[in-house]
């Protein structure tokens, strides 16, 4: 016991700082792309053609734009065009309130905007969510685990996940939706209070990702829940819990404005 409290003094805080200070990510992080259409050689659809998951298009006609809800930020890309017309930039600010807003045409970022007067009092003081694997392949699943850990400890936020969809404010769903799953995550919603929050986490929640157009899932979220509406998109593959964090303060207005905050580096520019 005494070894493991010297341990722990040795280790002295792994909190990370943000949303106060800033956040730190490994190297190989990618973040938002920054999209730079004019750059884009005449008739060349290189960056198409390697995409797994078809989340480009327009590149041929200088009209450049990726749907972050189904890229998978493989980067394949970025080393595909050597013009540098898309650069995955480290700006981890990727959730937004719509499913059009995924779909980025240049560089400047759009930002989620905070849930209404009334929801914010709701919630914004304490948020319980039921997660639903709706077919996922754990990935995400294992992002949403770190988000409560010592490093990023989402529950400082008044944010915690809960065994019950009776217990819950909303419910957070990742995986395609696959046809085994659908009778579940129904039966789950409907389990869940009014007023209640969805949030899609992850490229196939959000458009079916790798798997989009299999007979067996339904594409992601949009249009499974009958009269329900996605409160929050939320892409990656998987997405770095800063990312969530980012997204769930910002709907619940915890976090306003839009400073970038990145250990050692300030607001990130597009290439020159």
């Amino acid at each position: 016991m005494k070894g493991l409290l010297r341990t722990r003094l040795h280790l002295g805080r792994q909190t990370i700082a943000y949303p106060d200070g800033p956040a730190r990510f490994p190297e190989r992080f990618r973040g938002r792309p920054a999209l730079a259409p004019e750059r884009c050689a005449e008739g060349c659809q290189r960056c198409e053609a390697v995409c797994p998951t078809e989340a480009i298009s327009g590149a041929a006609l200088k009209a450049l734009a990726l749907d972050t809800g189904a890229c998978t930020f493989c980067g394949l890309c970025e080393e595909a065009c050597p013009e540098q017309a898309i650069v995955f930039t480290r700006d981890y600010r990727l959730a937004m309130r719509s499913r059009d807003e995924l779909v980025i045409r240049g560089d400047l970022p759009q930002l989620a905007a905070a849930l209404d007067a009334r929801m914010k009092r709701l919630f914004g003081r304490s948020l319980k969510l039921r997660q639903v694997s709706a077919g996922g392949c754990n990935g995400c699943e294992a992002e949403l685990n770190a988000a409560g850990n010592v490093q990023f400890d989402l529950s400082r936020f008044g944010i915690q996940f809960v065994a019950s969809p009776r217990h819950a404010d909303g419910l957070v769903v990742t995986g395609p939706v696959t046809e085994n799953m659908r009778d579940a995550l129904l039966a789950t919603w409907e389990a869940t209070p009014a007023p209640r929050l969805l949030i899609a986490v992850g490229a196939c929640a959000c458009s079916g990702g790798p798997v989009a157009g299999s007979p067996v899932c339904a594409g992601g979220l949009a249009g499974v829940i009958p009269g329900a509406q996605v409160d929050l998109w939320i892409p990656g593959c998987p997405p770095h819990p800063v990312t969530l964090l980012d997204g769930l303060l910002r709907l619940l207005g915890q976090i306003e404005g839009d400073d970038l905050r990145l250990e050692g580096t300030g607001v990130i520019e597009p290439p020159a």
